[in-house]
């Protein structure tokens, strides 16, 4: 039996293996697909992207026909280089160094030669295509953008580099993809699905038609529409007000944690990092090193909330207890908490309650809150651990989870960075009084900050902030639709949403009022330094202001961040009654404001560094194209590297 065996077991095995070689070489003709077979050309179709539509339907992003010359370098032949040079517009040395990357990447495979060729350039390749072998045109879809806003919340397309090629196999050299923005963050969505032809070539390399009549090609599937919880027209004001000015602002609706606005200022028309001249253009963006009109400030500028922040101080301290509605502080203008150490205060001083304490932004009355929060445990570790849980848990210090693919953290500090700051020990509620007011070791995004006041708004919840509103076909990720909780009873937040109304009546904010529109809101400043030839200078203050409205049933909360803008009353409050108004009556009615904003401009505070940045001088060559969209962007700005900042706000 065992010498019957194992010739059995080789006879089997033998019989198996000539019967799967004659299966993928006879019967099975996709073997011959994915093999290299010069027989066969593989050619891709490439689907039209998803369009892009607002909140409302609006269309703001399509698509418009683009074609690449493609080549497959060892097929070139002989050709007439002066005339092919010529036809294209390009030099010889262009020629070589182009068919030098294409044989790098591969001599067999096609890659793209001169990518975005216009309709005319195209025709006039197509008549004489026939005489170069080896170069075919391939045809695709870039952008065609409706709108000249909006540049930060799209992100763009460009080419793969060679190293996603190797590690994603759906994407090609020369394939384009999604970068930053919503492109970014929805490419699989947006990009569809790439159709595949399979022609069939004789022996002398000519192409012959379908290989197997079609049987295995596939059709491109276009990309999917997205909606996006952008309010276009508000979009547009937002950017039209930062005009000359530098800062984000970012509006939320409280009930769902849409994103209404996503500002950032210098921006720039998008439309310009499309065809031939994207690549010049993003190179003058990516070096202009003091504008940075591709930094998204709404999303990455981290800044001190300054006044801001007391809303959470008068929170926390309301939560621990140690403060309540009626707890007294007087101020002297100022605030007196160790010897030689004196926070000033710009209030009306005496006696002041929390509500007065917050519609005046009274440093002391914050300040007296946080060392009673502070010296309420009986180490200071403890109690800055106490305090620290309740902050984030609106949302701080941490990244917020939303569907764009860039942000910080921001920075809300706990016993661990007092430990590092003070490896001796020794620090207590009066070395860190800096954070009652929203200095110190505080950092926070625009984001956050609308974020914050959306939680406020809510009474002590919020939602994920997030930018898309409808895919068809999908669902809406479950994080967008989670309510998170913060760490302050919902009674807490009566007596602080009174005060913040009270801003605008009878505060810091009174002269920002609109008729019949209830809104909540609070000013803030943080000051401002930076290195001018290597001296720490300073600079005219930041301007802050949140808001929310109206008073009952919330429909936006809004930050406002405006560099070198001055006291928060003077710049960003004025943008928040603006567009709050536009937001809920689509119309403007303090047109006071409206004038006074758009008239200002910030740019001889941004230009104390030296001269007119590169965006600058790139949106004055762009503006004649703008003005005939008839619509509005901001003009780039000159950026400041600023120190960090400490202020004793108001």
């Amino acid at each position: 039996m065992r010498k019957v065996l194992l010739p059995s077991l080789i006879i089997l095995a033998t019989s198996l293996l000539v019967m799967r070689i004659f299966y993928l070489q006879v019967v099975d003709d996709t073997l011959k697909l994915k093999s290299e077979n010069n027989a066969i050309k593989k050619k891709h179709e490439y689907p039209e992207r998803g369009y892009i539509y607002d909140r409302k339907g609006k269309l703001l992003v399509a698509n418009q026909a683009s074609y690449d010359i493609m080549v497959i370098p060892r097929e070139v032949k002989k050709i007439d280089t002066l005339e092919f040079c010529q036809l294209l517009n390009i030099t010889k040395e262009t020629f070589i160094k182009n068919i030098k990357k294409a044989t790098i990447y591969s001599p067999r495979l096609p890659s793209v030669f001169l990518s975005q060729l216009n309709k005319s350039e195209f025709a006039a390749f197509q008549e004489k295509i026939r005489k170069y072998e080896g170069f075919y045109v391939q045809k695709r879809s870039l952008r065609d953008y409706e709108v000249a806003f909006g540049a930060n919340v799209f992100g763009g397309i460009t080419q793969v580099n060679e190293k996603l090629v190797q590690k994603n196999p759906y994407y090609n050299s020369g394939d384009l993809i999604g970068r930053q923005g919503v492109e970014e963050s929805y490419e699989e969505i947006l990009r569809g699905v790439k159709g595949v032809k399979y022609i069939q070539k004789d022996k002398y390399n000519r192409e012959i038609g379908s290989y197997k009549n079609g049987k295995y090609d596939t059709i491109a599937v276009q990309g999917e529409d997205i909606n996006l919880t952008i309010d276009a027209e508000l979009q547009k004001y937002g950017e039209e007000l930062m005009i000359n000015k530098r800062g984000g602002i970012v509006a939320i609706e409280p009930s769902t944690g849409e994103i209404l606005a996503l500002v950032t200022a210098p921006s720039y028309d998008p439309g310009i990092l499309v065809g031939r001249q994207r690549s010049k253009n993003y190179t003058e963006l990516y070096r202009d090193s003091i504008a940075k009109p591709l930094y998204d400030r709404g999303l990455l500028a981290e800044y001190p909330p300054g006044s801001p922040f007391k809303i959470l101080t008068g929170l926390v301290a309301l939560q621990e207890g140690v403060i309540d509605e009626n707890t007294t502080v007087s101020c002297n203008h100022g605030f007196s908490y160790a010897r030689g150490r004196f926070m000033r205060c710009h209030c009306r001083g005496g006696a002041l309650q929390l509500h007065r304490g917050i519609y005046e932004s009274c440093n002391s009355y914050f300040a007296t809150a946080y060392m009673k929060t502070i010296n309420k445990y009986a180490k200071p570790a403890q109690a800055v651990d106490v305090w620290s849980n309740h902050i984030r848990s609106f949302g701080l210090g941490q990244f917020m989870g939303y569907d764009l693919p860039t942000g910080k953290r921001g920075k809300i500090p706990d016993s661990k960075t007092y430990k590092r700051i003070y490896p001796n020990g020794g620090w207590r509620s009066t070395t860190i009084i800096s954070n009652s007011i929203g200095q110190g070791e505080v950092v926070m995004t625009p984001i956050q900050l609308a974020n914050m006041m959306a939680a406020i708004a809510n009474q002590g919840h919020y939602y994920t902030p997030h930018i898309i509103k409808r895919i068809e076909g999908h669902t809406i990720d479950k994080k967008f639709t989670t309510k998170h909780v913060t760490t302050i009873d919902k009674k807490h937040f009566k007596p602080i949403i009174s005060g913040l109304f009270d801003v605008y009546n009878m505060g810091t904010a009174s002269a920002l009022k609109v008729e019949g529109i209830d809104i909540c809101g609070k000013t803030g400043t943080a000051e401002n330094f930076a290195k001018i030839g290597g001296q720490r200078v300073q600079l005219k203050d930041h301007s802050i202001f949140v808001a929310f409205a109206p008073k009952d049933n919330p429909k936006i909360a809004i930050a406002i961040m405006v560099e070198n803008g001055g006291f928060g009353s003077t710049i960003a409050g004025p943008i928040a009654s603006l567009m709050i108004e536009k937001y809920l009556r689509q119309k403007i009615t303090r047109l006071d404001l409206e004038k006074r904003i758009l008239a200002t401009s910030l740019q001889s505070q941004y230009a104390k560094l030296g001269g007119l940045s590169e965006a600058v001088k790139l949106q004055l060559r762009i503006s004649d194209s703008l003005l005939k969209k008839k619509t509005m962007i901001p003009t780039a700005k000159v950026k400041i590297d600023s120190t960090k900042e400490k202020k004793q706000a108001i």
